[in-house]
């Protein structure tokens, strides 16, 4: 019999990358966007380079996050709470932590872990600080680089949301290589929070369902803690995604449905059956608007900050099993309609005056970074072989991710307990 062979990584004592030169100090305000969601956002990038070692290549990601971390000064901070109460960044210039690593093997050795998103092999390829006991314990950015005996490397990023939402993240990196590689900053990042900062005095003009407290009257939570969650990819090719949206304006007053809602509808309706609530269980849609073009005046480019808002739907679960899927994908597409420079100012205020977040039972959070081009990040050598995230910030979430050349494709990925995956796969197949 073969031994099962354990993948281990061994990593070196972390190091401090800060800023090549001297950079402003003091409190930097985040707005209350950035409150909103506190986790860490974990990706990978595996990369082969035939023109350099990987020692060479690690000596220009160092170098060039010391020169970009200059223009990018808050992210060298580390996070704190202001005298409001309120997380910010203290501006130290401590700078990021970096860790070297070596991998007991080739990358073909743990590629189907990879494929499968095996999360106890994944999360040795990105740094935990010891010891953290929340988001204020952990610097903003975080970067394990991973050797394996192939020859290959995988870059490995821990990302505070506080400081990023998807599009300034991947500026951020987008602005790393560009620094790898001699170029000027393409985007220089906007750093000025303020410009969304609440008003004076504070109107909440808007109800704000995404803040509603619901109760798990299906026993779901206990779900989750007796079965192994499970996570799975479910590719939509374009000639999919088209017969959703045709599905979605069937047997209903739907006009034109976008391919983000029709793909929203359907995956809320699919997990509520999957998850077997109760049909009197109050469920929660919550996903995350971009705000850049809609606020008035549109937000600067190279806003380095969360342009996102999280907009919010509760219906019963009965409501969306029981009937067709125009009727979700109706009910998506009336909340996309609703997000305006007023609700989203309406927001910011509501989080002022309540000092919260949004609750999560019975809640599916949709993220998409279907338009992003993180799997493009080219330091020099090339771009990554693959690329991808790590695990889900949280139970609730699932993640459009783009897939194809042309990016036509979408990637969904979720985790969910075992049996309800074993359902949720086969409402998939019927596509």
């Amino acid at each position: 019999m073969v031994a099962s062979f354990e993948f281990v990584v061994t990593r070196k004592n972390p190091e401090l990358i800060p800023p090549v030169s001297e950079t402003p100090n003091g409190h930097y305000y985040l707005s209350n966007l950035d409150q909103n969601i506190a986790i860490i956002v974990k990706t990978l990038y595996y990369y082969k380079s035939e023109s350099r070692t990987n020692e060479e290549s690690y000596n220009v990601i160092k170098k060039s996050l010391s020169e970009v971390l200059v223009h990018y000064y808050p992210v060298a901070g580390r996070l704190t709470i202001s005298p409001e109460g309120k997380i910010a960044v203290n501006c130290t210039g401590e700078g990021v932590v970096v860790v070297e690593a070596e991998a007991n093997c080739g990358i073909e050795t743990i590629k189907e872990a990879i494929s499968e998103n095996r999360m106890e092999t994944l999360e040795k390829l990105v740094y935990d600080v010891p010891g953290a006991r929340n988001i204020l314990e952990i610097p903003p950015v975080v970067v394990q680089v991973t050797n394996f005996k192939c020859g290959g490397f995988v870059l490995g990023l821990g990302m505070s949301h506080n400081m990023f939402d998807g599009v300034a993240a991947a500026e951020f990196l987008n602005s790393w290589c560009e620094m790898a590689k001699g170029l000027p900053l393409s985007v220089p990042p906007f750093l000025d929070r303020t410009i969304l900062r609440p008003r004076n005095p504070p109107k909440i003009e808007f109800p704000h369902n995404e803040f509603d407290e619901i109760e798990d009257i299906s026993g779901i939570g206990k779900l989750y803690d007796e079965e192994k969650l499970v996570y799975k990819s479910f590719l939509f090719e374009p000639e999919k995604l088209e017969k959703l949206k045709i599905m979605a304006v069937e047997e209903s007053n739907n006009s034109k449905v976008s391919t983000f809602q029709a793909l929203t509808g359907f995956l809320w309706k699919s997990r509520c059956e999957a998850l077997q609530y109760k049909p009197d269980q109050r469920v929660k849609l919550l996903f995350a608007a971009d705000g850049r073009s809609r606020f008035i005046p549109r937000l600067p480019q190279g806003y380095c900050g969360n342009g996102i808002v999280l907009t919010g739907l509760v219906t019963s679960s009965g409501e969306l099993v029981g009937n067709p899927l125009s009727h979700s994908v109706g009910l998506v597409k009336r909340l996309v309609e609703l997000v305006t420079d007023g609700f989203m100012r309406s927001a910011m205020d509501y989080i002022e005056v309540n000092r919260t977040r949004p609750s999560m039972n019975a809640t599916l959070l949709i993220t998409s970074w279907s338009k992003l081009t993180l799997h493009k990040l080219d330091f020099g050598w090339g771009e990554p072989v693959f690329s991808g995230p790590v695990g889900l910030p949280g139970r609730e979430v699932i993640l459009f991710l783009p897939s194809g050349n042309d990016m036509k494709s979408i990637n969904v990925f979720l985790g969910l307990p075992t049996s309800a995956m074993e359902v949720f796969e086969e409402l998939m197949k019927k596509i």
